[in-house]
């Protein structure tokens, strides 16, 4: 039995895999603000379930973690993770010590991409795109993660596309993240629905011309994302998931629009079938936290 747990900015998740791979029992609790409350979310999170799979931490063949922010896999360590108020921690080297067992940490993107690739079955080479706040992929290549010579790899979201365009948060200007994101569509939409995406969605069903052309930049920036991904690793699909997904087939058609007309105009592309490489994450499926219980196999 491998556990794997999901830290994410409001909730956590927590999953018991068994040999087999198929989830056995699943968590799901409030995440603390803060060092001291993110290491004790995860310490609370492997006493559940560990109350329902009898299992101590050593009676676990393995325990992963999923976190946002820039991890060093080889110590465990995370950095920048701004949403959970952490500038630097060394979480697997604290957990370890609080459980007596050793954990492997992993960027919460990266583990989404593992567990997506096991549920469903694939081989060869997947992008798992995370469309949340921000976006940013994971690949996998031969059921293993491709993480490059620095862990960068993926971090598509920091390409610019328009120089003239927003400022990033990472000090550029224009990058595809500023438009294909849901920070980006709350910059362009202000309202007061907590989720701005589905509101500008709603907007644009009514016909607001504004509305409109929000979502078909967030559409032309998500199309882009995906042939990014196959002209430079040539994936065989890429999955959507993250925040943005629950849009469903909404957002799934419009960035099949985008890339059905770059076809028409543009035999090369044609050729790749773009539209046919890209689905949508199975809606509910907790993918991080499975992920996250595979990481000892990479």
């Amino acid at each position: 039995m491998r556990l794997g747990i999901d830290i994410g900015g409001t909730k956590t998740d927590a999953v018991a895999v068994d040999d087999s791979g198929a989830l056995a029992q699943r968590v799901r609790l409030a995440t603390g603000f803060g060092h001291a409350a993110v290491v004790e979310t995860a310490v609370t999170a492997v006493a559940r379930i560990g109350e329902l799979t009898g299992l101590g931490p050593a009676g676990f063949q393995s325990i992963g973690i999923g976190v946002p922010g820039m991890v060093d896999t080889a110590s465990g360590d995370v950095a920048h993770a701004v949403n959970l108020g952490l500038e630097r921690l060394e979480l697997g080297g604290v957990l370890a010590g609080l459980l007596g067992v050793g954990v492997r940490v992993e960027n919460d993107v990266k583990a989404a991409a593992l567990g997506t690739y096991r549920l469903l079955g694939l081989s060869g080479t997947m992008a798992y795109l995370n469309l949340g706040t921000g976006m940013a992929a994971g690949i996998v290549v031969d059921g293993r993660l491709w993480r490059g010579s620095t862990g960068i790899a993926g971090e598509i979201g920091h390409l610019p596309v328009d120089p003239g365009g927003a400022l990033c948060g990472c000090g550029q200007r224009g990058c595809l993240e500023t438009v294909a994101s849901g920070s980006g569509v709350a910059r362009q939409w202000p309202t007061d629905d907590p989720l701005p995406v589905r509101a500008v969605f709603a907007a644009a069903a009514e016909g607001d011309r504004e509305a409109r052309a929000i979502t078909a930049r967030l559409a032309a920036g998500i199309a882009s994302a995906v042939r990014v991904l196959v002209l430079t690793v040539d994936v065989g699909a890429v999955v959507i998931g993250g925040g943005l997904s629950h849009l469903g087939e909404r957002l799934l058609g419009e960035v099949h629009e985008v890339l059905h007309d770059w076809g028409r105009t543009s035999p090369f592309l044609a050729s790749l079938d773009l539209p046919a490489r890209v689905r949508l994450v199975p809606e509910g499926t907790p993918v991080a936290a499975l992920g996250a219980a595979l990481v000892g196999e990479n």
